[in-house]
Parts: C-alpha cells; structure tokens; sequence
C-alpha cells in the first residue's frame, strides 16, 4: 500500500504526454535489442602484477643466486563469457488516430442531386411518357428473295458432268441491294402507293416516328432508311427486308410492291446481259441478210434484162438444136447424093435439095456464132459473156447463201447461250402480313436513353469534381 503510494508512477494512469513518449521508449528499446544481438568481442587478458619499488630507499644489494627465490607463476587468463542470446523483437502496435469527423451535406450535394433529376430523371419520365402515350404503332412485314441464274447444261456438259444447274449471282444481288436503297427505287413506290400521304397521317399526333407532310425526297430517301429494314449476306446472295408500316396491310402492300419493282430490274439487266452476249451475232447476221439480198437481186436484174432463167440450160438446148441441124444436114447430103445418080442435072429436086442443104449450113454457121464471139444470144451479149456473168452470180449468192446460214446459226448458238444464262428474282419469303406491332421497341429506347443520359451526367459530374480538386 505505501509502496504503491510512494510511486505514482504506478497507481496513476498514464497521461496524454506519457502517452506520446511511450511510442518513443519502446521504438529505443527495439534498437537496444537489435544491438544486443551482435556478438561482444573478447576480453583482453589482465597483464601480471610485479613487486613494485619502495620509494625513498635504496636498493639492497644483490644476494647471491644460491639465495635467490623463485619467482610466482603468473595465473591463467579467465575465458571470455558467451554473449548472451538476443531477445525477440515485438513489433510495433498500430498508432491510434482520432476519429473522423460526421459527414455533413453541403450545397454542391444539393446541386448534383438537381442536376441528375433534371438531366436523368426528368428526360427519362419524358421519354416514357411519349413513347407510350403519343408514339403510334408500326406493323412489319417481313419478305426474303435472291437473284438466280439457270445455267441449263450442253451436249458436252452432259458427257463430262461438268454442269451445274442453277447458281447465285453475288454481284446482281449487290446491285439490287443498292437498288431497294437507291432514290429511283423510292421515287416508283411512291408513285405507286403515295408514300407521302401513307407516313404522314398521324405527324400530329406522333411527330417523332412520322414524316413531315410537306417532306421533300431527300427527307423521304432519309425516312425510307428507317423504315425499310435491310439485311444481306453477301456470301450467299439472301436479301431479306424488314418494311415497317402504321398498318399491317400497307406495310405488305409495300413489300409487294418492292419486289415487283425488284423483279423488274433483274429481268433489265437480264436482258441487257443477253443482247450485249448476242450483239456481234446479230451484227453479222444482218450483214450476212444485205449480202444475200444485194446478190438476189443482181441475179433477178440479169434474168430481167437477159430473159435467160439459167445459161446453161439455154446452152444444152442450143447444143441440141445445133445437133439436129447436123443430122438434117447428114441426112440431105445422103439423098442429094442419091439424086445425082439417079436424075439428070437439071432435075429440079436437085436444086431443091441443093437449098436445103445451104440453108441447114446457114443455119448451122449461125448457131455457132452464138457461143463464139461477136455473136448475139440475148441482150446483144454472146454467151461466153453471159456465162461468165451468170456463173459469177451464182458464187456471189452461193458465198452469202453460205454466209447468212453460218451466221443464223452462230446467233441461235448465242440466244440459247444466253437464255440459258437468264437471271430471275426468286422469292424463298413471301410478303407476310402482321398480326401484332413490334415497333417502336419502348422499352429498348427507354433504356437507351437512361443508359446515355446516366452515362453523359456521370461524366460530367466527373469533371466538374476534377477541375474543383485542383483549385
């Protein structure tokens, strides 16, 4: 009791400034116990204690040796001790901090808390509002085609097995897909069904979804894209469409109307593919047509003027009359032979059959001037003239006889070609017609909008937050 009593170092609690050098002395006596665990060098041994001299008197004189004593032994150096083990070091306890101060809200918090409401929330309510209060529902139609091409197998096709039947045309389908999207494409619908008037009945109502009365093309090409869904894969050539409508019938009418137009525009360039493969072989066909025309008709101008269907023919009879003439005349000079032996010179039959024979020979002589030269068949021409025209007549019309029936066949050869490479729009999803709306997707855009307003606010938020730290 009195010992505690006399130290009040113990009875008392430690105050504050105790308190502040505690952390000190236990950091100092952490040091100590880490110097302690060095090892202490060895002691030094002591040197030996001699006699010391007596001041003030003299030295006695030395003894002999035989009188001398020994001199003591010197004693034996004691062993250094072993230092001693080092103490484990206890770590440090955690220093002890004050507490921190309650939070307490100031007008920034205020401020922040207003601009979400009025930059998240309320364009959020706003938005929700209209979407399901004014927006007007839209009805798809859904239609599916591809550009194909038959490719009807040949003769040689058919020995080899090489064909194939029918294929896609990646770069038709291309061109349709740019077609559907294209102002000439919009400009035939709308003179069709009046687009117009079809988008824009409900503006006052729901101006947002709807087209503007007085839209010009470029606003409908614009509004075209929202509302005519396409999608195409250009590895296998599918075009599918999506057409949205504020009816179920009008968004297939205008579906129909899509691949009516699509249609016809394959079947263009279709055509255009089949004169471009058949122009050459019309080109020379009707060349080959002028050629045998031009040689027809000089062969009728020769006929017309020569009144000779065919020389040659002409030529044969006139051969076989220049060989009954020659038999009349071997048959007169027969019997004027006869005559001489049996009348009398001044028979009149002698001279009758003296006539006979000079006119047959007169006769003769003329038929051969005909096929000589100089002489007159037809037209004031002789007949190795004629002939000759005749004969050069006949090749020209034999060459373009030849010629037309070489380029008929080479433009047939070219229509089958390409007719059986004619290109057609097959349909594998018809226009369907709706029966519930799915457009426009309210919650989606519900959620997109709250998802950017929350994003842009945050953002924001975070610089002004940036920019007030670093003042």
């Amino acid at each position: 009791m009195a010992d505690n009593q006399s130290n009040p170092s113990v009875s008392e609690p430690a105050t504050g400034d105790k308190a502040k050098r505690r952390p000190k002395a236990e950091a100092l006596s952490q040091v100590a116990a880490a110097n302690s665990t060095t090892p202490a060098p060895p002691a030094k041994p002591k040197p030996v204690a001699g006699p010391k001299p007596v001041k003030g008197k003299p030295k006695p004189k030395a003894k002999p040796a035989a009188e001398t004593r020994p001199l003591p032994k010197p004693k034996p150096t004691p062993k250094a001790k072993p230092a001693p083990k080092p103490k484990p070091v206890v770590p440090a306890p955690d220093p002890v901090y004050a507490p921190a101060r309650p939070a307490r809200s100031k007008r920034r918090h205020g401020m922040l808390l207003i601009s979400f409401v009025l930059f998240v929330l309320l364009p959020v309510a706003v938005t929700g509002a209209y979407l399901w209060t004014r927006a007007v529902d839209q009805f798809t139609s859904s239609v599916g085609f591809t550009v194909r091409r038959e490719e009807a197998p040949s003769a040689v096709d058919l020995l080899g097995g090489l064909s194939k039947l029918s294929g896609a045309s990646s770069s038709d389908s291309d061109i349709l897909f740019e077609y559907i999207q294209s102002q000439g494409m919009i400009e035939r619908v709308d003179q069709i069904l009046d687009l117009r008037s079809l988008y824009s009945r409900h503006y006052e109502i729901d101006p947002v979804f709807s087209l503007a009365p007085d839209a010009t093309i470029e606003d409908l090409v614009g509004y075209w894209q929202r509302m005519v869904l396409i999608s195409y894969a250009p590895g296998t050539g599918l075009i599918e469409l999506k057409v949205l409508a504020f009816t179920p019938d009008e968004a297939k009418a205008i579906a129909n109307v899509i691949f009516r137009q699509g249609s016809q525009m394959i079947n263009r360039l279709s055509a255009i593919a089949r004169e471009d493969a058949t122009r050459y072989a019309s080109e020379e066909l009707d060349g080959a047509v002028e050629q045998l025309k031009d040689a027809r008709q000089a062969m009728t101008a020769f006929r017309s003027r020569t009144q000779i269907v065919d020389p040659s023919a002409n030529i044969q009879l006139q051969m076989g009359l220049l060989t009954t003439l020659q038999q009349q005349l071997g048959t007169e000079l027969i019997d004027y032979d006869l005559l001489l032996t049996s009348v009398r010179a001044t028979d009149p039959r002698l001279q009758q059959s003296q006539q006979r024979i000079n006119a047959i020979r007169e006769r003769i002589r003329q038929e051969r001037e005909k096929f000589g030269g100089g002489g007159d068949a037809a037209g004031g021409q002789d007949y190795p003239t004629l002939v000759a025209e005749f004969e050069r007549l006949s090749v020209d019309r034999h060459f373009a006889e030849q010629k037309y029936t070489a380029a008929l066949s080479n433009y047939d050869a070219a229509l089958a070609e390409a007719q059986r490479q004619s290109r057609y729009l097959a349909a594998y999803l018809q226009p369907t017609l709706a029966q519930s709306a799915e457009y426009p997707r309210r919650i989606l855009l519900l959620g997109l909008t709250a998802l950017f307003l929350l994003i842009g606010w945050s953002t924001l938020a975070l610089i002004y937050y940036s920019l007030r730290d670093r003042r």
